[in-house]
Parts: structure tokens; sequence; C-alpha cells
């Protein structure tokens, strides 16, 4: 009986710890839903108006468009700076395709 009594305690310790972890969410997970255009559908738009390796990629309410746009820093084909390039979420518009600076942030 003890045993069962210590190994329900140990259960609950774990189960009661585990819920306290927070979860995580990539960059702009909790914006998806405003989203009407998914990232791959973005990435498709941002890879066709500059070619190359996509290194990060994010989710972000900024100005200009609907205020929703993914982002992309693309390394190019062709080599040189990295591109920041723009796409609305919400119309797949493109809203920018510029070589970084040298302090991207």
């Amino acid at each position: 009986m003890k045993k069962t009594n210590a190994y329900f305690a140990i259960l609950f310790g774990i189960s009661a710890a585990s819920a306290a972890v927070p979860a995580f969410a990539y960059t702009g997970e909790s914006l998806a839903k405003g989203a009407k255009l998914t990232m791959q559908d973005a990435q498709s738009i941002a890879l066709a108006a500059q070619p190359g390796t996509i290194v990060d990629s994010e989710l972000e309410n900024e100005g200009g468009g609907s205020g929703l746009r993914y982002s992309f820093d693309i390394k190019p084909e062709s080599g040189g700076g990295t591109h920041e390039v723009g796409v609305d979420a919400q119309t797949g518009k493109l809203l920018e395709n510029s070589v970084e600076g040298a302090n991207p942030d």
C-alpha cells in the first residue's frame, strides 16, 4: 500500500511540474491566425522576387500593407549581402526587397 501511495505522489508531482512549464512559440506563431497566406505561400513569393536560400523567417506586425507581414532573410544565389524580403500576409504583395546593412536587426 505504501508503494502505491508513493507512486501516485511521484506521478502527481511530475504532472504538476510539467503543467508549470510554459510553451514556447516560434516567432509570429500567435499572429498566424490573422494571415490569409501560409508561410509556404509567402516563401514562394519571396524566392520568386529574390532567388537564394532563406536563412531566417518570421511573421510580424510592421508598417506598410495590411500591417501583418512575413519577413525573410535570403542569401542570394548570386552572392552578395543578405536581402530582407517582406511579403504582405493578407494580400501576398511584395513589400520589401532590400540588402540588409552591416547590423541587421
